[in-house]
């Protein structure tokens, strides 16, 4: 049996082998992301302005058009979900490894193959529908 090279180092059974890969109680952890006052206080007021503004464009009708309105209202939701991603959930290429970045790819592809798909049934459904009749589409008590 050998004697480990360091004096202060102790083999804590509880910890077994995975806690001595990662260095144990005091050698390199891989280090966790998270962040400073500063990151914090900048996601949150982008959150509010990303907030504010369609909030306003909304309730003054700045934009008349209101397919447009909900185009512009959902580019400023994708723009706060990645505010929330970068500055709350510390999503970036490093983080576990890119791992994370690839689920969320993943799942990006996915909700938008799901949406797209069920938009396109929905459109043909609706459009090949048989049309009413006068006297079908009247409600009868």
């Amino acid at each position: 049996m050998s004697l480990p090279s360091d004096p202060h180092a102790r083999h804590d059974s509880a910890h077994g082998p995975a806690h001595e890969e990662h260095g144990g109680e005091h050698g390199p952890h891989v280090e966790a992301a998270h962040g400073s006052m500063r990151d914090y206080v900048t996601g949150f007021i982008l959150s509010v302005i990303l907030t504010a503004i369609p909030f306003w464009l909304v309730m003054d009708g700045v934009i008349a058009d209101p397919g447009t309105t909900a185009l512009v209202i959902l580019g400023f939701a994708a723009a706060q979900i990645v505010v929330h991603m970068v500055y709350f959930l510390h999503m970036n290429p490093r983080s576990e490894g890119g791992w994370n970045i690839l689920a969320l790819i993943f799942t990006t592809v996915f909700v938008v193959i799901i949406l797209a798909g069920s938009m396109w049934v929905m459109h043909h459904m609706n459009k090949n529908m048989m049309p009413m009749s006068p006297h079908e589409a009247r409600i009868q008590p």
